[in-house]
């Protein structure tokens, strides 16, 4: 008999990439698509990059992707 397995979660799916490495990068930041007159050139620039989620969160969205 086969083993069970956990179903990918597709709302997680759509919303996280996974790195080479393993590692999660979210893919949309937020505070980057209006109100921008306000914000510093710096913290335009620091909001492109998609960041790399921390050590908890990976593990609970790892078990939500089923990897």
């Amino acid at each position: 008999m086969a083993k069970g397995f956990n179903k990918t979660r597709k709302s997680i799916a759509k919303r996280i990439k996974v790195t080479g490495t393993g590692k999660l990068k979210a893919k949309k930041v937020q505070g980057r698509s209006h109100l921008l007159a306000h914000k510093s050139p710096k913290k335009k620039r620091q909001l492109k990059h998609q960041p790399i989620m921390g050590k908890a969160v990976t593990y609970t969205m790892k078990r939500m992707l089923g990897i």
